[in-house]
């Protein structure tokens, strides 16, 4: 259920439900601060609509072929390896993309994992070890992954959740990385990006399965 106040209507985009907490204290501080303190004021209301900007949650349009893979993240390919049997495929998100999450394939969830860790920068090679959350799907998994700023992933899910392609499964705030390692069926045949593609989450097609699992 949307908590959104009554003041999102005036906004030109929609923003996650989360965004609101975030920038009521930097809103609050302004306002007060405008009459006494007109730059700090301004400041700390800007700072307060950039929080909602950056937690801006637009619809997207999931394409049509059923064996499509689809991006979890906007950002751009930062990671495509094997893992055993497995393709990984990483989405770094920086701090100027959509940091809403969606499900690459339709799915049932299985468990969701918290992890915790380090907080090294998402496009780092260490980030593997930062703290992290994963939505683990059965036969394929989304693990989001926190930056060096990055300190809140906001699932949106739980375990028994029904999920179809594209659907929101959660939210980061600020710089991170989304991975999902894909079903054992998909080769590296079946990659439709490369490292350094830009890529939409929900919409941008990563894969194509070989035909119905």
């Amino acid at each position: 259920m949307s908590r959104a106040p009554p003041l999102s209507r005036l906004l030109p985009f929609p923003v996650v439900d989360a965004a609101w907490d975030l920038a009521l204290v930097p809103a609050l501080a302004g306002a007060v601060a405008l009459p006494v303190l007109s730059p700090v004021g301004v400041a700390l209301v800007a700072l307060a609509v950039g929080i909602l900007w950056f937690h801006r949650d637009p619809e997207r349009d999931p394409p049509d072929p059923e064996e499509a893979v689809v991006s979890p993240a906007d950002g751009t390919v930062s990671v495509v390896r094997e893992e055993g049997s497995r393709l990984r495929v990483g989405v770094f998100m920086n701090v100027t993309d959509v940091h809403v999450n969606r499900a690459p394939i339709a799915g049932e969830v299985t468990e969701v994992r918290h992890r915790p860790g380090a907080n090294r920068p998402a496009f780092d090679k260490e980030s593997d070890r930062n703290e992290q959350v994963a939505v683990d799907f059965g036969d394929y998994e989304l693990l989001v992954i926190a930056g060096w700023f990055a300190r809140r992933i906001h699932p949106s899910v739980e375990a028994g959740d029904r999920v179809e392609r594209g659907d929101r499964v959660g939210h980061v705030s600020f710089g991170s990385r989304a991975d999902v390692v894909l079903p054992a069926d998909v080769t590296r045949d079946d990659l439709l990006v490369r490292e350094g593609d830009g890529v939409r989450a929900g919409e941008t097609i990563i894969a194509e399965r070989p035909d119905d699992p």
